[in-house]
């Protein structure tokens, strides 16, 4: 019997065709798309990638990062990150977010660099993550790109796998690439965190324009109270508990015969905003007062004069002593009646030093305290001379290793002794900046549970100048002090968006470190403390490689896994 053969019409052929394409995705040459350990730093001239193999390990509750490098010999178009389910049989972890690392230029050189400092002759680093879905990458540019999971607190225990993939076209063809994620996930969650963490963020004029596509926000409209919650949000994702709003600046002020009122309205709603939108747990009250002058100069009381300006007179001048003195008993019964006192801190002035500075803080801080005795003043400084008018210490991290012996007094004083980093210090110190290696971001607070310090400052979480996503230095004017990469802003401005960086992201990370070192010290203090001392050896000098961080790290979670 003859076989019978089946033909089909070509334009039923071409219909099919065109209703659904087949597209080809055959692995150009000339590219490479490898992971990266989320520790690395992927610079913008980096010639030699090896595969990572690297596979998280973490608790219910934590974030993961995972990081990968693109490059090619051509221009590729219309790069795409898609980052699947995390999957373990029946349990999948879905992504928090993709995003494409951009670099940021250092133009200047830190003054006392690390013996660690990463060396970049373009002077470009990278940095922003930022969220967009398609970028075009130049031929032989690096282009790290960055994939992140929240693990659920109810995730099953169990190794995880999941695939990146990455798309695009070069020279007009179409390509696909794939890798394979794995995370061991610990049957732990997350404790309730204990450390103190604040970033001051800036809301001037230029920032809000800079949130707003270059256009003004007007002031406590309703735009600029969206924004606030943008700040609330991105804070509260990355472990700060501790926000600081001033009641002083905004305030709403009469002098009338030398007697104020005062309009807390716009301060209870950013409070308002802070402890529904950023898990708030501490009001960090603005400072109050300054420096009348230069740096060795006395502070004063930075007194209203109008249109939300302020200028900084003498404690002993009339005017200052009748403000202060109408305003500190205002704000304590107002925090009271809004049950808001527990929680409050204030700040005086910054950074007080020996002599007339650490002088005349004493003066206001004592008035202070005898206005509303249970206020707690919280301070950065740099001078013992200031003792038993601050209830929590922030010295700055080479203060707190010099006077070390002191911060312990203090503590068992019942003070808080926290510690802040900013320019200073520098040379071996851990620090924020963009030329030094990630795992020192991350270490800081592995600094935290070492030396027993509870809370960290850091005073520039979004102080932009001119564009963030280029020059990332400055002069400080009134010094003349290098403001280094990376000290002047963590997070990156879009429209009504913040973009997170991965050195915020790697905060983040130590600050959850923190919490299960504090966690094993409960029942093994004794590998709890030499865990921190292997990594931490002294104030200033650490283990960076990063391979035996993650063992340690690891380590830590066999340990509390196992109680």
């Amino acid at each position: 019997m003859k076989k019978k053969t089946w033909k089909i019409p070509l334009f039923l052929m071409v219909l099919f065709l065109t209703l659904y394409p087949f597209t080809s995705y055959a692995q150009p040459e000339g590219i490479i798309f490898k992971q990266a350990d989320p520790l690395d730093k992927i610079m913008p001239d980096q010639n030699y990638f090896v595969d990572s193999d690297y596979q998280a390990a973490l608790i219910r509750g934590e974030r993961a990062s995972f990081q990968f490098v693109v490059k090619s010999v051509s221009d590729i178009k219309n790069l795409k990150i898609e980052a699947g389910n995390l999957t373990n049989g029946s349990s999948q972890i879905s992504p928090n977010f993709t995003a494409f690392v951009g670099y940021v230029k250092v133009g200047r050189n830190i003054i006392n660099p690390s013996i660690e400092k990463i060396e970049s002759p373009s002077r470009f680093y990278p940095d922003p993550l930022i969220e967009v879905e398609y970028k075009d990458v130049p031929a032989m540019q690096n282009q790290p790109v960055w994939v992140s999971y929240t693990i659920p607190k109810d995730a099953s225990p169990g190794i995880y796998t999941g695939n990146v993939k990455i798309s695009g076209t070069i020279k007009g063809s179409p390509f696909e690439m794939t890798k394979q994620v794995k995370a061991k996930i610990y049957g732990i969650n997350l404790p309730e965190q204990k450390l103190w963490v604040t970033n001051w963020f800036n809301i001037n004029e230029n920032n809000l324009k800079l949130l707003n596509s270059g256009s003004p926000v007007e002031l406590y409209s309703d735009h600029y109270w969206n924004i606030m919650k943008l700040f609330a949000n991105i804070m509260r994702d990355h472990g700060q508990n501790v926000y600081i709003i001033s009641p002083h600046e905004l305030c709403k002020y009469t002098l009338n015969n030398g007697k104020y009122s005062f309009d807390f309205s716009n301060f209870d709603k950013m409070v308002s905003i802070f402890l529904q939108e950023g898990n708030m747990k501490r009001i960090e009250g603005g400072h109050i007062g300054g420096r009348v002058g230069d740096w060795m100069s006395p502070m004063g009381i930075r007194v209203p004069v109008g249109d939300g300006k302020f200028r900084t007179i003498l404690l002993s001048n009339d005017s200052a002593r009748n403000y202060i003195t109408q305003f500190i008993p205002a704000l304590d019964k107002h925090l009271k009646e809004k049950k808001w006192d527990k929680i409050y801190l204030q700040h005086i002035a910054d950074e007080p030093i020996e002599g007339a500075s650490a002088h005349s803080y004493v003066e206001i801080a004592t008035l202070v305290k005898q206005l509303a005795p249970e206020f707690k003043i919280i301070e950065a400084n740099h001078s013992q001379d200031v003792a038993n008018t601050i209830d929590v210490w922030v010295p700055q991290l080479n203060f707190f290793k010099d006077d070390y012996e002191f911060y312990k007094e203090r503590q068992q004083k019942d003070d808080e002794v926290w510690f802040y980093t900013c320019l200073a210090p520098q040379g071996n110190y851990a620090n924020r900046f963009l030329e030094q290696p990630l795992i020192q971001t991350r270490i800081l607070h592995w600094i935290n549970y070492r030396y027993g310090a509870t809370g960290y400052l850091h005073w520039g979480l979004n102080y932009w100048k001119g564009d963030p996503y280029y020059e990332t230095t400055a002069i400080n004017e009134e010094s003349g002090n290098i403001l280094p990469g990376g000290d002047s802003w963590i997070v990156y401005p879009a429209q009504d968006k913040l973009y997170s960086s991965i050195r915020f992201e790697t905060m983040y990370d130590g600050i959850v470190d923190y919490e299960l070192l504090k966690e094993l010290d409960k029942t093994h203090p004794a590998e709890a403390a030499e865990l921190a001392r292997t990594i931490v050896y002294r104030f200033d000098w650490y283990d960076n490689n990063i391979d035996t961080f993650r063992k340690k790290r690891t380590e830590i979670l066999e340990l509390l896994s196992k109680r």
